[in-house]
């Protein structure tokens, strides 16, 4: 029998598991509740339990598998240390040695947007590739680095977290980590939706989206595409603020191509058109031809990630 690898993305909701062979075909995947009560004890348990039921279904033993990969929403060391992880209650501990003792199999663990990075990289929009950065735009800005096929983690674990990238100093509305500027209130869902209505309330121009009761991204972007001034200008902001980010980070670790992915993206090509724009003008000369696509595993992208993690 060929060896077997599983992926896992902890949400703080949901777990995502997924069955795989070691080439990357995914051959089953299902869910199970995050159980984030008294400090999130719950969670490495109930995950070995899921995995043992899948083995035990599937007929596999220990040795048939290659190991367990797991994303999860906090900063990770390489040596599977995790940084605090809020959302599941968790402080700081090893959870790559808590779950490997209750699997009795290797266990990689990253931060779950570059462990999704390297799903996307594995089997998604950034295939073919072995640098690429993902930039996750939805309620917040995430971010993944991949250089060589392996995840840039950091000292902290805080190495991809280009939401908080400082793009306007002089801005005064404050981020949800709390500084000021940052490519999150910008690039984000929110920050779309926040400076449309912004623009709205600043100006008597004309705009389809003053009919709009509850704004949305989609809305914004929808507006755009069939020609709306106000919503033009907005997609142009995002696409500058975006663009000057990819240039910043070209600069630092010059990938291959750049996969831009979360509900956000799902407006399609008018983002990379727009990002790929202003990254051309800010970009550093060497770097100028770095590539653009879109993710394409959506919210598979974590356990594709958990389970390429293990392979090397």
């Amino acid at each position: 029998m060929k060896k077997a690898v599983f992926g896992v993305d902890v949400g703080g909701t949901s777990v995502k598991l997924g069955y795989f062979t070691i080439e990357g075909v995914l051959l089953d995947k299902w869910e199970i509740p995050t159980r984030t009560e008294n400090g999130g004890v719950n969670v490495l348990p109930d995950i070995a339990a899921s995995v043992k039921a899948k083995m035990e279904e599937k007929g596999l033993s220990a040795d048939d598998v290659e190991g367990v990969g797991l994303g999860v929403p906090g900063p990770v060391k390489d040596d599977g240390t995790v940084i605090k992880c809020v959302n599941l209650g968790w402080g700081v501990f090893n959870a790559a040695d808590e779950l490997s003792s209750l699997l009795g199999v290797k266990v990689k663990v990253g931060n779950d947007a570059n462990i999704a990075a390297l799903g996307e990289m594995w089997m998604g929009g950034g295939k073919g590739h072995s640098s690429i950065v993902t930039i996750t735009l939805g309620t917040g800005v995430g971010g993944g680095i991949i250089l060589n096929g392996k995840m840039l983690s950091g000292v902290n674990g805080a190495g991809g977290e280009i939401g908080h990238m400082t793009l306007d100093t002089e801005e005064t509305a404050v981020c949800n980590c709390g500084k000021c500027g940052c490519l999150e209130q910008y690039a984000s869902a929110t920050g779309i939706v926040r400076l449309a209505k912004k623009a709205l309330d600043g100006s008597d121009q004309a705009s389809s989206l003053r009919n709009v009761e509850n704004l949305t991204a989609k809305d914004v972007f929808d507006a755009a595409k069939q020609g709306d001034e106000l919503a033009g200008e907005q997609v142009e902001e995002l696409g500058k603020k975006l663009g000057l980010a990819c240039a910043n980070i070209a600069c630092v670790v010059d990938p291959e191509l750049f996969v831009i992915g979360g509900g956000v993206s799902r407006a399609g090509q008018i983002i990379l058109d727009v990002t790929e724009k202003y990254f051309r003008k800010y970009a550093f000369h060497a770097c100028r031809e770095t590539g653009f696509a879109l993710a394409v595993l959506g919210n598979d992208a974590g356990i594709y990630g958990g389970a390429r993690s293990v392979l090397g």
